[in-house]
């Protein structure tokens, strides 16, 4: 089988390149050896390819096999970029809990020859909660996320919030001085929010990373299950936050769409008892920092809407 990578997944490369010669260079490597890549996983773990799936995440590709019993089940490959060991960990940890199970290679040296290959239980790839009504999904989202919030393994070390918006802060203090004096504006509330956060955060859990409504899909064990976490060690606000702005094209297009996020906001936060001050605070850093990383990478229209939703917070 050739093991082409979707669009999706190329275009998503392609912003990498476009964020410096370091990521230019390993997308490249990646993409060249995946082929080879590909096989050796399928062949040391006796699978039988069915298809790839498309369109599939924008840093992975997705391939849907058959374990030599039959049984049906997901292999996920991932360039070192998108950490996809710390996710093995992560799996390994939640056990199937809230998450997607990991079939092989948790701590049992299964992964020789094969770091950045993951082998999990296979979903319904096509149905996410994002199918459901809107008040519908982000209930069923968030209960997701709540089974994940847990304190992490002992000895694992993951990047926390600080370290990883640590990194996101310096690209936004550089890009910020090419943008007008509206983006320049958010990037300093949201750089001021961030410090304020980062003083006396209220735990330290281990978060999905990643969390939205398209990353949970639907299961036959349980409904809904987590997929494609970056796992970091924080507190459980930053985590929700990338949801409260879950389908933020149909909240741009609101006349109501201010009140409907503040709302959205307040029953997030009660429902899963996180600070609603805080849960504000993240949203907007998350918000103004996609917005600016995607202006970044040439994603002009997504950065509009995304700086305009951070506009309301």
């Amino acid at each position: 089988m050739a093991f082409e990578p979707p669009r999706r997944l190329l275009r998503a490369l392609g912003e990498t390149r476009r964020s410096g010669p370091e990521g230019a260079d390993e997308a490249d490597e990646w993409l060249e050896r995946l082929p080879e890549l590909a096989r050796g996983a399928v062949a040391l773990r006796e699978l039988t390819v069915e298809r790839v799936q498309a369109p599939g995440g924008r840093s992975s590709l997705v391939v849907l096999v058959r374990r030599a019993d039959g049984t049906p089940a997901v292999l996920k490959l991932a360039p070192g970029r998108a950490r996809p060991e710390a996710e093995r960990v992560a799996l390994a940890h939640w056990d199937g809990r809230g998450a997607v199970r990991l079939l092989d290679g948790g701590d049992t040296g299964e992964t020789s020859g094969t770091d950045g290959v993951l082998l999990l239980e296979r979903l319904h790839p096509d149905v996410s909660v994002r199918s459901l009504p809107e008040a519908k999904a982000l209930l069923e989202a968030a209960g997701t996320l709540r089974r994940l919030w847990v304190e992490p393994p002992a000895g694992a070390v993951f990047e926390t919030v600080a370290e990883r918006t640590g990194r996101q802060a310096e690209a936004m203090r550089a890009t910020a001085g090419e943008a007008g004096a509206g983006t320049g504006a958010l990037v300093d509330a949201a750089l001021a929010a961030r410090e304020e956060l980062l003083v006396q955060p209220p735990e330290a859990l281990l978060l999905h990373g990643t969390f939205r409504q398209s990353k949970v899909l639907a299961g036959e064990r349980v409904p809904w299950l987590a997929v494609g976490p970056d796992p970091v060690v924080g507190e459980c606000a930053f985590d929700l936050a990338r949801l409260v702005r879950d389908r933020v094209e149909d909240l741009i297009a609101s006349p109501s769409g201010p009140s409907i996020t503040r709302r959205r906001i307040k029953r997030l936060a009660e429902s899963l008892e996180v600070d609603q001050a805080r849960l504000r605070g993240w949203t907007l850093f998350r918000a103004v920092e996609s917005g600016v990383r995607a202006g970044r990478v040439g994603r002009p229209q997504d950065a509009e809407l995304l700086l305009e939703f951070a506009g309301w917070l």
